[in-house]
């Protein structure tokens, strides 16, 4: 992660995240890392589904439609907080890290992780195993991993 950080910083590369699960964990990982003040200006943790759509323009037919934990949810995290911080890369997380709240659509572990980056978005759908701190750890490791890739 640390490599990601400074390369984005000596690119001159903005970044932003919208959180929901992993609540604040990305953009906690971002600060620990000197320097990161010109490329980081601020996200947007949005555990509940009002301020994904208050804040981040989550259209309320996609909550009712596919659930919050649902790629259509997802894209419209990251360009909605694309948006906001007029960043090139956007971060957006949802999912359930459990212990409770799954399914057997949607197990304890599944986790939906946006990268936007400039006009080119990944997503990815990933059911992570372990306790409550092990999913969200897995998907704040994932979510660097998904930018590297665009390195």
């Amino acid at each position: 992660m640390k490599e990601i950080i400074e390369r984005l910083i000596q690119e001159d590369i903005t970044i932003t995240t919208a959180e929901s699960c992993t609540g604040g964990l990305i953009a906690s990982e971002i600060v620990k890392h000197s320097g990161v003040s010109s490329i980081y200006s601020g996200s947007i943790v949005s555990y509940s589904n009002e301020i994904k759509h208050k804040l981040l323009g989550v259209d309320k037919e996609v909550f009712e439609t596919y659930g919050a934990v649902s790629k259509e949810c997802v894209e419209q995290m990251c360009k909605g907080v694309q948006k906001i911080f007029d960043s090139k890369i956007a971060i957006a997380v949802s999912g359930i890290a459990g212990p409770d709240g799954g399914s057997e659509e949607k197990p304890v572990g599944t986790v939906f992780i946006g990268v936007l980056y400039e006009n080119n978005l990944t997503i990815e759908k990933n059911i992570f195993k372990g306790s409550r701190i092990e999913v969200q750890q897995s998907a704040k490791n994932r979510a660097f991993e998904i930018v590297g890739n665009f390195f």
